[in-house]
């Protein structure tokens, strides 16, 4: 504050002012040194807990002991806890882990960010990598809990599940967390933490490494965190690339706008949120009421008409036809339906469209239609109960009730059909609109495979089918997830480039 003819005058910094580019000198240095120090002790901590395994110093084995078999004797007697921790657990498993990546890596490429994919590939490898590598040089055998809930093989120093998920999850909130605007940045880092956090604890309360191992995974990941991130900065420097900050996803103005999930400025993505609002409503009550309608009547004619005996002909015949080839193939199709399946790839599909339309609205439209086609699903099977078809299922652990609709089949058609618009009205090209049409063949092989199961009769699924039609024209109409013409026009986005579609 200045002082000036008795008032109080607030300076302004101009952009030639010298404290601005002082203050930032500072924050980077004190940054810079939080960073070595931070670095140094984990260094020091990993090695000093490496030695002590590795001359099996007792107190601690001791003590690891006692938390091991203290903490799954708990989880033993808890059955709901084991099987949290099991889906929490597989958050830092490989394949999953392998998969978050790839969704990173394919997003920074539409983006058209190659180093910054390449960065996340070497780091995610080098993770994987390095993690089994210590292990056999320090192998340490796991621990021998007094009450067993889970039981793998490996040696169990570091911990892989801690220091990969950390590693994973890590470098993909280095990279994409800094152009995010302060509050969601927050809380994206806070939920990440959390997550990796959660991932390392779900290992000791399993009883699969002991503390020490967890501990030694965070401290060997944020190495090579560490590691990698600077030796990037040093090639961009190298490289001639400019300054790119104190972390990889600080880089130029024009790749960080390309990070941004949507432009600062864009159209919102529900105009009239209140009106869209009631056209689903009214359309849901309305779509419920017809299925419930049919359904009721599929049930009445069920007693003994030609619509029972065609219903009843077609399921005997496929499963009068059953071997264990065809099960085992058509049974990849039953789990594609299923509901975690679902949601896995909608969350998938949700963030590529997104880094190819820049808008929010695809994942608004694969969420009402998704949100919408189970709360269908429920009610209608809930009021009809329908029994099932009298064959003998594939699956014994199948409701005797419940058959129409289709569950499986009205997701997954739900799911494709909407994946298939957006590409479909995405582009003209003809490879990706070959791709629409083929992810249609998906939920016909999940309608295939319900009749061979014998979980449902051919009218259940035409009731599926009514269903996910409806209601994805509905939630398409109401939401507009595509710009009308954006694929023939090659229209330019609000990031001032031209979508993916209108590249050549």
């Amino acid at each position: 504050m200045n002082r000036r003819d008795g008032e109080a005058v607030t300076s302004v910094e101009q952009p030639g002012d010298p404290a601005r580019p002082r203050a930032a000198a500072e924050r980077f240095a004190v940054r810079s040194a939080a960073a070595l120090l931070a670095t140094v002790g984990a260094g020091i901590g990993f090695g000093v807990l490496t030695a002590l395994v590795r001359v099996r110093w007792q107190p601690l084995q001791t003590a690891d002991q006692a938390v091991a078999d203290r903490v799954t004797a708990v989880v033993a007697e808890h059955p709901v806890m084991r099987d949290i921790l099991f889906a929490v657990t597989d958050l830092g498993a490989t394949l999953t882990l392998v998969g978050v990546l790839a969704v990173g890596v394919l997003w920074l490429l539409l983006r058209r960010l190659p180093r910054l994919a390449v960065l996340v590939i070497l780091t995610g490898a080098g993770g994987l990598i390095l993690n089994p590598v210590v292990k056999e040089l320090v192998a340490r055998l796991r621990p021998v809990v007094e009450t067993p809930v889970y039981r793998t093989d490996g040696w169990s120093f570091p911990s892989g599940h801690a220091m990969s998920s950390l590693v994973c999850y890590g470098i993909l909130l280095l990279v994409f967390a800094p152009v995010l605007h302060t509050r969601a940045r927050r809380v994206v880092v806070g939920c990440a933490v959390l997550l990796m956090a959660a991932v390392g604890l779900s290992r000791v309360a399993l009883g699969v490494h002991y503390l020490t191992d967890v501990l030694a995974g965070w401290l060997l990941g944020s190495l090579w965190l560490a590691a990698i991130t600077v030796a990037f900065h040093r090639w961009r420097g190298d490289a001639g690339l400019g300054d790119a900050g104190p972390l990889p996803g600080d880089v130029a103005p024009d790749e960080r706008d390309d990070l941004r999930p949507v432009p600062d400025r864009h159209a919102p993505t529900m105009p009239h949120p209140w009106r869209g609002f009631g056209e689903l409503a009214v359309a849901w009550v309305l779509l419920v009421g017809l299925l419930i309608g049919m359904g009721k009547l599929v049930r009445v004619a069920g007693t003994g008409g030609p619509v029972a005996r065609w219903d009843h002909s077609v399921v005997a015949a496929l499963a009068g036809h059953r071997g264990p080839a065809l099960t085992s193939l058509l049974d990849v199709f039953g789990e594609i339906g299923n509901t975690a399946t679902v949601i896995i790839v909608a969350l998938v599909v949700a963030v590529l469209a997104v880094a190819v339309l820049r808008s929010r609205r695809p994942v608004l439209f694969l969420g009402v239609a998704l949100l919408g086609e189970v709360t269908l699903f429920l009610t209608t099977s809930a009021i009809v109960d329908r029994p099932r078809p009298q064959v003998t299922p594939l699956d014994p652990a199948l409701p005797p009730t419940s058959s129409f609709p289709s569950g499986h089949l009205a997701a997954s058609l739900t799911l494709y059909a909407g994946t298939a618009a957006l590409l479909w009205c995405s582009t003209h090209r003809r490879p990706y609109r070959l791709l629409a049409a083929a992810l249609m063949l998906i939920p016909a092989l999940v309608a295939a495979q319900r009749l061979y199961a014998g979980a449902h009769h051919p009218t259940d699924l035409l009731g599926s089918v009514l269903l996910a039609s409806i209601w994805t024209t509905v939630a398409w109409w109401v939401v507009r997830p595509v710009p009308v013409g954006a694929a023939a026009t090659g229209e330019v986005s609000a990031a001032g480039r031209p979508p993916w579609t209108a590249r050549r």
